[in-house]
């Protein structure tokens, strides 16, 4: 029987670019005799295998037995992982400093302290200029620890200010983890429960904000201190629903990196995320022309930085950059031309389908669905909502689950699917019930579609527009309002009453002339 569980070593090789690959070689060459073949030989033979299979591997990597396999994977892991550092050293100004301060280590275990000063001197600027404050503040307690061991006729109040230093950093970054875990928990809530959904909800989300967010001068705060802070906020009004405040968080936090612009380039991903939330609160608050705008600015940086962006950087990318482009045809009616999208999408999804949490996938399914269903084509989007409610999701993303099974429904009512809506109907109350999740806006829809599976198109019509009327009236509660920022059932009712097409609705709704 082969073994097919999933290998750290192999998924490492499979990582690797042509490049790292070529760098790996020349560096083993550098560190190994020749007579080394069972090193070079594992790593050749994983490179060629596409499933790890550890009864081939033995097979074909001839001379290495079975008792030697796990001695000779981990070497090979370690020294992978040495070859990708100094590769990736030139690009991660992290590891850079790190490596610094490594020489700082050996020149003062070899009694060389004022070359160690000197070099940590040097390092500490450049940490100080990058931002990275935890690796500055551990600078600062290497150059304690050496003046407090050694007399190094240093300048007048070296103690004083060294210990001011380290203290200044300390409350930097006490602050900054503050920040960043209260972003993080946001983060976390909103994963599980997506918008609130009553004064319970916003109250509770309130509550936990006001306790844990201290009160800041942010003209006095650190680069990464106004990151966190921005990014505390940006989640705070998300999940609020506040999109106008939440704009403005964004906004700040792209705005920061504009002052800065080389953090753009150490820190592509925390701008790229900056971006992606600002064009999806852009998106939600119809602000089509700066969505349009934003959009071709972080395609223009994701093409420029291409050449020094890591795989992750590169999933980043792609994440945001396919995201903006379906909220601009959604915000613009589009959804035919967004059918072109669809497969380069299913491409890329493919591609990253490693790397990729359910978390993600699960909201390009229900896009995807969402543009079949508004372009007319049910079936597809039925496909597509079933691989969301066929996914073992457990709590993650409630709301989507919910609401996929709801255009579910919508979808098969479309295509006259009437003896399986009764059992759906009753399937999908279930599951609302059963998350908690069941608000007026779901009872109308679930309580229409019921009672009216049967009924001739004239009394359809009539009962299209009194659903309707309920549903605007509804929609005047802010809580109710997170409905629509899933499913445009109003557009959909107004395609069933006017006889035209949901895409052809929305369109005019944005402004849009159809030729």
């Amino acid at each position: 029987m082969p073994n097919l569980q999933i290998d750290a070593l192999f998924q490492l090789i499979k990582s690797l670019t042509k490049s790292e690959k070529r760098n790996f070689k020349l560096y083993v060459n550098r560190i190994h005799s020749k007579e080394d073949v069972k090193f070079i030989q594992l790593f050749d033979v994983l490179d060629k295998m596409t499933v790890y299979d550890e009864g081939v591997l033995l097979e074909k990597a001839k001379g290495i037995k079975k008792r030697q396999l796990s001695n000779l994977k981990r070497h090979l892991y370690r020294q992978l992982l040495t070859s990708l550092r100094l590769v990736h050293i030139s690009k991660n100004i992290d590891i850079e400093i790190r490596e610094q301060i490594d020489y700082a280590k050996i020149l003062y275990n070899k009694g060389l302290y004022l070359q160690s000063l000197k070099l940590l001197d040097k390092t500490k600027t450049i940490a100080k200029e990058r931002h990275q404050d935890i690796l500055h503040f551990e600078i600062i307690e290497f150059e304690k620890l050496i003046e407090s061991r050694h007399i190094t006729r240093s300048i007048e109040n070296r103690a004083e200010a060294l210990s001011g230093e380290s203290d200044r950093r300390n409350e930097v970054i006490s602050l900054t983890a503050r920040l960043a875990n209260l972003g993080l928990r946001l983060y976390g809530l909103y994963i599980k429960l997506g918008h609130v959904r009553n004064e319970k909800d916003a109250y509770m989300v309130r509550e936990f904000f006001r306790s844990n967010c201290p009160k800041l001068p942010e003209n006095k705060l650190t680069f990464f201190e106004k990151i966190h802070l921005y990014q505390a906020y940006v989640w705070y009004y998300y999940i609020l629903q506040d999109f106008r405040l939440c704009y403005r968080y964004a906004q700040k936090w792209v705005d920061l990196f504009e002052e800065f612009p080389n953090m753009k380039i150490h820190d592509p991903d925390f701008y790229m995320r900056g971006m992606n939330n600002l064009l999806a609160c852009l998106f939600f608050i119809k602000y089509h022309s700066k969505l349009k705008q934003n959009l071709l600015k972080l395609e223009a940086f994701c093409t420029e930085s291409a050449a020094s962006f890591n795989p992750n950087s590169e999933i980043l990318a792609f994440l945001y950059i396919y995201t903006a482009r379906i909220n601009l045809h959604f915000l613009e009616g589009s959804f035919t031309t967004a059918l072109k999208l669809i497969p380069e999408l299913n491409a890329e999804l493919d591609r990253f389908k490693s790397e990729l949490d359910q978390h993600r996938v699960m909201v390009f399914y229900y896009k995807i669905a969402c543009i079949y269903f508004a372009s007319g084509d049910n079936e597809n989007a039925i496909v597509y909502l079933s691989k969301i409610i066929n996914l073992d999701a457990g709590h993650l993303r409630e709301d989507i689950q919910c609401y996929a099974r709801l255009l579910h429904l919508i979808a098969h009512y479309e295509l006259g699917h009437y003896n399986l809506l009764e059992y759906l109907v009753k399937s999908v109350y279930r599951f609302l019930v059963k998350m908690k999740d069941l608000n007026a806006i779901q009872t109308e829809i679930l309580t229409f579609l019921r009672n009216t599976i049967y009924k001739s198109p004239m009394a359809l019509k009539k009962d299209f527009i009194k659903l309707k009327a309920r549903l605007v009236k509804i929609s005047e509660d802010p809580y109710e309002r997170r409905s629509f920022l899933y499913l445009d059932i109003i557009s959909w009712l107004e395609s069933k009453i006017e006889e035209r097409s949901v895409e052809t609705i929305i369109q005019e709704k944005a402004g849009i002339t159809i030729r």
